[in-house]
């Protein structure tokens, strides 16, 4: 199974403590530190948790520029702050949960572990076994809509299989509808909107094999994600309005 990845914002005093402590317990920590691309690195990788720096000026962006996009705002947000102040406005401006530096040794572990988006072992098998299903009816009419380029038609099967169904392989329903949506943005022109689709579906897709009720989920994603390259690289800005 991969390592959880467990974001650092900033360049925090303390990145190089928690970075060791998190490596012990087999985290994978990352430090992003560029602000222009900050929501546009969480959002393309299946990011576990976000610890930010609350000791810096600038932590409520770090904070609620996560929240309060679609792509990110799953993604649980820890601050660590040494200031009272800045620990009363943090969980109003966006944060899960607070704790101090001097927390480290005794709390931060455990709070990850509680707060972070990690699927346990028999959430993948259950999504395992439903992967091997057959796709149902809705889905197959969703599927031959997505795949005539019928975007907008898609998305209606879709949506009402996912409605009907409540387990965790309905993120595959998702994740193909707002890929099928993101098209048909692009059809009509707007890319920026088609880009912010596609990047929301990132998040659906992330734990489902790569064949899942007879769609390869690993082309979709590939497919996806030259889309979104190509729409980058002509200066679409990611979350621009």
């Amino acid at each position: 199974m991969v390592k959880p990845l467990i974001v650092l914002t900033g360049q925090p005093d303390w990145a190089n403590t928690v970075i060791a402590l998190l490596a012990e317990h087999q985290f994978d920590p990352v430090i992003y530190s560029d602000p222009d691309h900050y929501i546009e690195q969480v959002a393309e990788q299946y990011v576990a948790l976000v610890l930010v720096d609350g000791d810096r000026d600038d932590w409520r962006f770090w904070v609620t520029s996560l929240k309060i996009e679609q792509a990110t705002r799953r993604i649980p947000v820890l601050l660590v702050t040494r200031n009272i102040a800045t620990a009363h406005a943090a969980i109003p401006a966006g944060a899960d949960d607070i704790l101090t530096p001097d927390d480290f040794a005794s709390k931060l572990i455990p709070l990850i572990r509680d707060r972070a988006r990690i699927p346990s072992p028999a959430l993948l098998e259950e999504l395992d076994c439903q992967c091997r299903e057959d796709l149902p009816p809705l889905a197959w009419l969703g599927v031959e809509k997505f795949n005539a380029g019928a975007y907008y038609a898609q998305h209606d099967a879709f949506e009402e299989q996912w409605m009907h169904d409540p387990r965790p392989v309905r993120d595959l329903y998702q994740g193909i509808l707002q890929i099928g949506v993101a098209y048909y943005h692009i059809q009509r022109g707007n890319t920026r909107g088609g880009l912010k689709m596609l990047r929301r579906s990132i998040q659906w897709l992330a734990l489902l094999p790569d064949v899942c009720q007879g769609v390869n989920v690993k082309q979709l994603r590939e497919d996806a994600a030259l889309v979104r390259a190509a729409l980058q690289a002509a200066g679409n800005g990611p979350f621009d309005t």
